[in-house]
């Protein structure tokens, strides 16, 4: 066996030891020679396993007192700490705004400092250096957990380089909204969101049974791992009615581009558009005046998220509400638990959107004057 997966080995055996409470109350843990012993093997390799614990941050070592567990923090004992709130698309989407608003009433509520860089309901779009420093920063403060919506698009490395260096920090990560890793993989961190997948489905559903069968998606180029569920929920309805998917049903392009719109309305080939969020929605609808097309009449176009504008468009807009609030309270009880206890398995806890029927959907169309 290598020399690198026996440290593996002891690292794994000890940290299941840990989870089962084998070394509560008193928190110390045998000493290296003792572990050495034990495991039979030499007093680096058990040198470097408990490093790899203490990396995790469920361990303690000192010169002269031993190995001891982190205290860990119980429930509701965190006032007067501080939690890193990590956002770089704050200032792009509303959501994320309203999920911060939420999250930021529960911190002051058990008194708790939620550092963002900024004032937290203050659009801010950070780009990659800032976001390192901000981490950097939530390092030196030593923040006992960082709330991570992660880049968008290409940027799958920088996502990385951030949750290794929080990670490495011994700091709890919940991530919010999306993933570090491209749909469907997950990372090994926990998660907290809207169930894209059923939303997508939802919403596919819906216009399946206002009669629709010829459904296009639109989204802007580098969208991210949680539009890829949406468009997987689209495509698992349409597949469920047996209906045919033409190539190119996944439009991606600039809503507010006069070709693209161009070419996405020739021919009237689609029935609906199920857009990526609200924001691609609106930008859609105001396009399609300017292009003389009819919503719904001549072509139905729906939502996601249900932004307050969208009541507020030329057309109201049928989308996805997201539990906003229902979110923030599940991921600082995440977030709780995860600083309570570090061994804990990774979750996805995915709340449910809610359909909101409006007028861009068709639904309130005279029997027979739609053209389809």
């Amino acid at each position: 066996m290598s020399a690198q997966h026996k440290h593996g080995e002891v690292s794994r055996q000890l940290l299941a030891e840990i989870a089962m409470g084998k070394y509560a109350p008193s928190g110390r843990l045998p000493a290296e020679t003792q572990l050495a012993r034990r495991f039979h093997v030499s007093r680096p390799t058990v040198a470097r396993a408990l490093r790899d614990l203490q990396e995790k941050g469920l361990i303690e070592r000192h010169a002269g007192s031993g190995t001891q567990l982190k205290s860990p923090v119980e429930k509701g004992t965190i006032g007067g700490r501080q939690i890193g709130l990590l956002i770089p698309g704050l200032g792009k989407t509303e959501i994320f705004e309203m999920v911060c608003g939420e999250l930021a009433s529960l911190a002051r509520a058990r008194d708790i400092t939620l550092l963002s860089g900024g004032e937290i309901l203050k659009p801010q779009v950070l780009d990659e250096k800032a976001v390192m420093d901000l981490c950097s920063h939530f390092i030196e403060q030593q923040v006992v957990g960082v709330f991570f919506t992660p880049f968008d698009g290409s940027k799958e490395g920088v996502n990385r380089r951030i949750a290794e260096k929080l990670t490495k920090a011994g700091i709890p990560v919940v991530l919010l909204d999306r993933d570090l890793e491209p749909f469907p993989r997950r990372s090994a961190f926990d998660l907290v969101g809207v169930d894209n997948l059923a939303g997508g489905c939802l919403l596919a559903e819906h216009l399946i049974k206002l009669g629709c069968r010829r459904i296009a998606f639109l989204a802007r180029l580098q969208y991210p791992p949680s539009i890829n569920a949406r468009i997987a929920g689209v495509r698992e309805a349409l597949a469920g009615f047996k209906i045919e998917l033409p190539p190119d049903w996944i439009q991606v392009g600039d809503p507010e581009n006069p070709r693209f719109i161009h070419s996405l309305v020739a021919g009237g080939r689609w029935d609906a558009v199920v857009c990526s969020n609200d924001l691609i929605a609106a930008q859609l609808l105001r396009s399609l005046e300017r292009n003389n097309v009819s919503v719904p009449r001549d072509l139905r176009v729906v939502g996601f998220d249900d932004a307050k504008y969208a009541t507020l468009l030329g057309v109201s807009l049928t989308t996805m509400r997201q539990p906003c609030r229902d979110i923030a309270i599940t991921a600082f009880r995440a977030m709780t638990e995860r600083i309570s206890d570090p061994t804990l398995p990774p979750r996805s806890i995915l709340l449910t959107p809610q359909l909101v029927v409006r007028e861009s959907c068709g639904a309130y169309l005279p029997r027979g004057s739609e053209k389809l």
